[in-house]
C-alpha cells in the first residue's frame, strides 16, 4: 500500500492518503456458514455478511428431588 502525507500549520497543511490492494484475515465461528458469506462495497463502505447456522434450543425438563 502507498500512503501519502502533507502537514500544514499557519503556513503548511498535511493530507493523508492510502490507495492500493488492503487485505484483511480473521477466524469464522464453528457456527458460520462460509460457504453463504456475502461481501458488498459502496461508498468506500465494505460490508461483509456471515450467516449462522441456527444454535440447537435448550431443551428444559423438570428433575423431581425427593429427600
Amino acid at each position: 500500500r502507498k500512503k501519502e502525507e502533507e502537514q500544514k500549520n499557519d503556513k503548511w497543511h498535511r493530507i493523508e492518503r492510502s490507495r492500493g490492494k488492503f487485505l484483511r484475515r480473521f477466524r469464522l465461528p464453528e457456527n458460520a456458514k462460509g460457504e453463504e458469506v456475502k461481501a458488498t462495497m459502496d461508498s468506500g463502505v465494505l460490508t461483509v455478511t456471515v450467516p449462522k447456522q441456527p444454535q440447537p434450543k435448550s431443551e428444559v425438563r423438570a428433575i423431581e428431588i425427593s429427600g
